[in-house]
């Protein structure tokens, strides 16, 4: 979504063709950036407007009687995923300009995937576990989409899908580990995967989070590149759980004395 791939060595041109050439660039780099804004807007512009629509009709059939705690979750993860999906668009349309992206194909792949391949688990039939297990499914799906909009709203105008250094975020959740919104993210797959609960469903987020394990990696060197500080951050901060920081400190004291 940023300029990706569009970069031209200067080491390959005179000097004097140098700064047109940046400009070139960064011109490019605008419409990569105004294109990858356009392309989240109008995918998440979509999903936001079928779950409004969604939860407009859920309300609808309702009727009179509506004691059964089932419908009140399942309205609250809805409205949860619409929130969540909302403050998504107001952020991009609002975040900073990238300084630095991830080149060639394979990021943006694996940022992709690692964002949707998730919605597979949709196309996947219900399974029957019963109504308090699916009760509880539900609700596992409402805290992963609170807290993901916990953790967006502190990463703010630095958000984007595939890598790109805009700001770098350290305080919130980001103070806890270095890629909260992925692990929030993954509490409400975990829902949905119950929800559907088959070896196909459990296969497909692995794959997913697989790919967002590879997301991580590829952010991480962009941040590093672009944020001198990072390095230290990157060494003080977990990256999804942070009792393996501990660990790991205390592995490496080991291997010292």
């Amino acid at each position: 979504m940023g300029n990706d791939g569009w970069a031209v060595p200067l080491s390959t041109i005179g000097s004097a063709n140098r700064d047109q050439v940046m400009m070139q660039d960064r011109r490019l780099g605008g419409v990569g950036e105004f294109l990858g804004k356009a392309f989240v807007l109008a995918l998440f512009g979509a999903f936001a407007t079928f779950k409004a629509i969604g939860i407009k009709s859920q309300i609808e059939t309702w009727g009179p009687q509506r004691s059964n705690i089932d419908q009140y979750v399942d309205l609250a993860s809805h409205v949860a995923a619409l929130a969540f999906l909302a403050l998504l668009l107001l952020l991009t349309v609002l975040r900073l300009g990238p300084k630095a992206a991830a080149q060639g194909w394979e990021p943006k792949t694996s940022a992709l995937l690692g964002t949707f391949l998730s919605l597979a688990l949709i196309a996947l039939p219900l399974s029957d576990i019963g109504s308090a297990w699916r009760v509880f499914a539900i609700i596992i799906i409402t805290i992963g989409w609170l807290l993901s909009i916990y953790v967006l709203a502190w990463l703010g105008r630095s958000f984007s899908i595939t890598p790109q250094a805009r700001r770098l975020v350290t305080a919130g959740p980001y103070a806890i580990v270095r890629h909260p919104l992925y692990v929030c993210e993954e509490i409400t797959v975990i829902g949905v995967v119950l929800l559907h609960l088959s070896p196909a469903a459990i296969l497909i987020a692995v794959v997913q989070w697989m790919f967002q394990l590879r997301r991580m990696t590829l952010e991480e060197r962009v941040l590093k590149a672009s944020f001198p500080e990072y390095a230290e951050y990157e060494v003080s901060t977990a990256r999804i759980i942070p009792g393996q920081l501990r660990s790991r400190n205390a592995q490496v004291v080991r291997q010292q004395i």
